[in-house]
């Protein structure tokens, strides 16, 4: 066995004859078991909210979307249409025209998007889970499904044939506009349904309606569109099926993943989880100060064996790996009951819902195996280095003093 690593494990099993040696060493310990711990919850706790925040979009959001590189629209053939439902990986596609509108009700206005749809677009997105009231349009029909929000800011409910709910969108063109009431087109629209995502601005964003009643409004061809969203199959191979698309438009599109239709999201949630981190990594490295502390005390009151050994034949080297080991262990021991700890906890609130955000929605958490990892590797690596810089007090000098 090797010798350093051998006396660090008596150290570190051993109680010292000093109780403030004792007392600084507990200290430091249950401070590595109590930051590991809570960095691991925290990081689980941001998880399960990075999770919950993403699940809203998510069902929204198709895996990939299709956008023109310039303009605002896409032509799309009859071929390009036949060649879309060969591309291997792609499950199911759907066309969308989408722009933005003023729907007006009742002398109230609310600016929001027309999203017109073909009868595929329900296989791509998960919209009959969100359908709380009413039902789905129609193709070829005025029928429109609306948000939440726009239906609580517009005091509007379904099937009011006494008001119109009508929508205005400006009429394509160039030049100065004489008349005002010959700048838009404009259609009677009749809600059948209302969805919801809970998540505010999802609500209040979109009116959906028949991808024929979007083309007339805007003026597009039959075949043209804004958007493509498409549903991959679970084993596609994502990067593979975005060169195929490319190659069948001619690289005159841009095609977008899930994470990247929300990429501000995706950052924001990421700078927030990189904030919590490095102030929770912050707590342990000053727990660690207390354990480089206990560390130097101990070098101090082993000296005269530790000059023994020298007599004996060992290097200060070899000195300096005994207290380099024994913080290290310490480290190691700490994080990992810290781990299980918080392991213990996560679970706990997963099975039980011991703390709970509103009556019906418990805090969410979520354990990973990146997250074990982050905690696990931080731990070590500071309590290594934070061993390293106490070991290294270990000297000729202090020996012969």
């Amino acid at each position: 066995m090797n010798f350093p690593f051998y006396i660090a494990k008596r150290y570190l099993l051993t109680l010292s004859k000093n109780n403030a040696i004792n007392i600084i060493t507990g200290i430091a310990s249950i401070g590595i078991i109590v930051g590991s711990l809570a960095l691991f919850v925290v990081l689980s706790v941001f998880s399960g909210l990075r999770d919950f925040s993403l699940s809203f979009s998510n069902d929204f959001d198709p895996d990939l979307k299709v956008l023109p590189e310039k303009g605002k629209t896409i032509l799309i053939s009859d071929y390009q249409k036949k060649a879309l439902q060969k591309v291997s990986g792609i499950k199911f596609y759907s066309t969308v025209v989408e722009e933005k509108a003023l729907f007006t009700y009742k002398n109230k206005e609310q600016v929001a998007y027309i999203k017109g749809v073909d009868n595929q677009f329900g296989l791509v997105n998960k919209m009959d889970k969100s359908i709380f009231q009413g039902r789905w349009i129609s193709s070829g029909t005025p029928q429109v499904v609306i948000g939440n929000g726009i239906s609580q800011k517009l005091s509007l409910g379904l099937f009011d044939f006494d008001n119109a709910f009508e929508v205005f969108v400006p009429k394509p063109g160039k030049g100065t506009i004489d008349n005002p009431d010959e700048a838009f087109n404009k259609s009677e629209i009749i809600p059948i349904g209302i969805y919801a995502f809970n998540e505010e601005e999802l609500d209040s964003k979109y009116v959906f309606t028949s991808l024929e009643l979007a083309q007339e409004l805007l003026q597009y061809k039959s075949n043209q569109v804004t958007g493509i969203e498409i549903k991959l199959d679970s084993l596609a191979n994502e990067d593979k099926v975005i060169t195929n698309l490319q190659s069948l438009f001619k690289n005159t599109i841009k095609v977008k993943t899930r994470m990247q239709q929300n990429d501000s999201l995706h950052k924001m949630l990421n700078t927030e989880n990189t904030a919590i981190y490095l102030i929770f990594t912050l707590v342990i490295i000053m727990t660690l100060f207390t354990l480089a502390g206990a560390i130097i005390m101990m070098i101090i009151d082993k000296k005269h064996n530790l000059k023994t050994l020298e007599n004996l034949g060992v290097s200060v080297n070899n000195l300096r790996k005994i207290f380099l080991f024994q913080g290290s262990l310490t480290t190691l021991i700490g994080g990992l009951i810290g781990i299980s700890l918080g392991f213990i906890l996560v679970l706990i609130q997963q099975e039980y819902k011991l703390i709970m955000i509103t009556d019906s929605l418990a805090y969410p958490v979520k354990i990973t195996i990146k997250n074990t990892l982050i905690v696990f590797a931080t731990i070590l690596i500071l309590g290594f280095l934070a061993s390293l810089i106490a070991s290294s007090r270990v000297s000729k000098n202090l020996l012969n003093d």
